[in-house]
């Protein structure tokens, strides 16, 4: 061990829920120190990564792990940095790095619905939340407006103030989709996006690149590492490439230090009054269960052996077609307009709810793969890749999961990756819960495509289903200590000054994205930090 440092408040994690908190601490005039276990990193060096990719259909390219800092990948091939242990499969890609995965992600910034609070009051199942929505509706315009959040519409979540900024405005033919199904039960809608609509703090408006996944070349899209610098700027202290490995409690419960790896593998210990812990649903929750002692058999914050269980997701279904008139996906930015008026009912208590995305992303690599694998080359090639890039629609369905305690993740007793760390197990199963919602998705999918008179319908299978990388659930948020890891302000049950910020404390993960919502549970637990520091 070479060194030991201190802060009021240490940040475990450099994403977008750990700098936002940090942020908003450091703001306040606390020291805080980050540790962060990837490196740092260039726009302009990521954007040259993507170009050079020989495969750009991999969001992970242009991130590279280090060594001490591996992460997952599937595409094109799973690189086995989760070991499955089924019976389905839990993919996962997300980045090790400062400002974490909000560099590749999609942009959108929903809100969940008041009744995804209350789903087991209201349908029977699942839990409720220890807070409400209107617990959290503050907290989410603060995050709204750190983020730069664009929309037009409530989509039935209540607001108090409106979007920072102004919508994005539907593409040409995402407009003529809604156009054609108005009137229908499936309404289109401007989505919310965490995306410049207009300049905004000192950052450009968006101008249709269409890789905002892996990566927006200009900044207009919003990330974490954005807010990992105005911290740094507010007198905050990142320290990357910074593994840490043990979390260390005193006699009385407190968490006194964390330890952690540098990239020569020496030790460093970091001492605190208050810890917040925001790795992700996945890294933070193996933390807590690989620091186990004699006294914390089972982990830190782990008296309820609920450290690492209810994995939840959202698991997709899809539909790709020919429309009738040209639609050109791959204009203005991806995934601006969704369906979301199949989000909630009484059918919840037997069903998932689903969204429908209409991703925009473009088909050209795709469909190239695709007829040149068929035969095409040539003049024949180009002409058939603009008659059906034109006409390509791609539909992608969104089911809620419910908290289930046998999906989970665990530390591996067997397996380690180079830095001495324990690798991840993961037992993952789909509920018929979510294969009810398929049954419906594919009713709806198949009255889309009649009404856009389309062809060639392929429609994924049941059971094989996109994961979406929206982790939550690992480190349930609940009023009992018993059957929970937190209590509804973020801090652990079991220590008193450790908190946990991001989406596993997500009780109910809905049909939307969980980033919005896990930021605005950061800054709510940020402002309790405040307290105590």
């Amino acid at each position: 061990m070479i060194s030991e440092l201190s802060a009021d408040v240490v940040v475990i994690g450099s994403g977008v829920a750990g700098s936002l908190a940090a942020l908003k601490i450091a703001r306040k005039g606390a020291s805080v120190l980050i540790l962060e276990s990837g490196p740092r990193f260039r726009r302009s060096e990521l954007v040259e990564n993507f170009r050079n990719a020989p495969y750009k259909g991999d969001f992970m390219e242009p991130y590279p792990a280090k060594p001490w800092a591996p992460q997952p990948k599937f595409t094109p091939t799973d690189n086995n940095y989760l070991i499955q242990k089924g019976p389905d499969p839990y993919h996962a890609m997300y980045v090790r790095g400062v400002g974490g995965t909000t560099w590749h992600w999609a942009g959108q910034a929903f809100r969940l619905l008041p009744n995804d609070f209350k789903i087991k009051s209201r349908y029977g199942v699942g839990r409720d939340w220890p807070i409400s929505y209107d617990d959290l509706e503050p907290f989410y315009y603060e995050a709204e407006f750190e983020m730069g959040v664009s929309g037009d519409t409530d989509l039935d979540s209540p607001r108090t103030k409106p979007y920072p900024l102004p919508p994005i405005p539907l593409p040409f033919g995402l407009q003529r989709i809604k156009e054609r199904l108005a009137g229908s039960p499936y309404e289109v809608t401007i989505g919310p996006q965490a995306r410049n609509s207009i300049p905004y703090d000192g950052r450009a408006a968006c101008c249709g690149n269409n890789n905002c996944m892996p990566i927006c070349p200009i900044d207009a899209q919003y990330h974490g590492g954005i807010s990992a610098a105005k911290a740094e700027a507010a007198g905050a202290r990142i320290i990357a490439n910074a593994v840490v490995y043990k979390i260390e409690p005193d006699a009385k419960g407190r968490i006194a230090a964390v330890h952690y790896l540098d990239p020569d593998k020496v030790s460093h210990r970091v001492t605190g009054k208050t810890f917040i812990l925001a790795a992700n649903g996945l890294e933070s929750p193996k933390l807590l269960l690989i620091s186990a002692s004699d006294k914390y058999r089972n982990g830190i914050a782990n008296s309820s052996n609920m450290v690492g269980r209810n994995l939840m997701d959202h698991p997709g279904s899809s539909v790709e077609f020919m429309a009738d008139e040209p639609v050109w996906y791959g204009l203005g930015p991806q995934r601006p307009g969704s369906i979301n008026n199949t989000r909630d009912g009484t059918f919840r208590a037997e069903r998932s709810p689903l969204r429908i995305d209409l991703a925009n992303t473009s088909p050209v690599r795709y469909l190239t793969e695709k007829l040149t694998a068929q035969g095409y080359y040539g003049e024949a090639l180009n002409k058939k890749i603009v008659e059906q890039a034109g006409h390509y629609v791609l539909l992608k369905s969104l089911f809620e999961m419910l908290p289930d305690p046998e999906n989970r993740i665990v530390a591996s007793a067997t397996e380690k990756d180079a830095w001495g760390i324990p690798r991840m197990e993961v037992h993952y199963k789909f509920p018929d819960y979510v294969h009810r919602g398929y049954e419906q998705a594919k009713q709806d999918f198949q009255e889309i495509v009649t009404r856009l008179n389309g062809t060639g319908a392929v429609y994924s299978a049941r059971g094989a289903y996109d994961n979406n990388q929206h982790i939550t659930g690992t480190m349930i948020m609940g009023s009992d200590p018993k059957n929970s890891v937190v209590d509804g302000d973020g801090r652990t049950h079991d220590h008193e000054n450790l908190f946990i910020c991001g989406t596993g404390v997500m009780p109910s993960c809905s049909t939307v994205n969980s980033t919005l919502t896990g930021t605005a549970l950061a800054m709510r637990t940020a402002e309790k930090v405040l307290t105590t520091v």
